[in-house]
């Protein structure tokens, strides 16, 4: 399944909607991706599955891609 994952660069920065980036990480769960992304020095804000619609959406995007882990 993919997700969609919303970070702050920084694990201590505070989360600003300016600063948020995203990427996409395929994963069996949302605690999955979350173990997966666990070495990196991010904050993670919010975790969501992307299907359907709205995953056609997404890859209509020239930047979207998928993060390999």
């Amino acid at each position: 399944m993919l997700f969609k994952v919303f970070y702050q660069k920084n694990f201590n920065q505070v989360p600003v909607r300016e600063f948020t980036e995203t990427i996409f990480v395929e994963g069996e769960s949302e605690s999955d991706v979350r173990k997966k992304l666990a070495d990196r020095n991010i904050n993670i804000e919010f975790v969501t599955p992307v299907s359907g619609a709205y995953l056609d959406y997404e890859q209509e995007n020239e930047d979207f891609k998928v993060e390999t882990i």
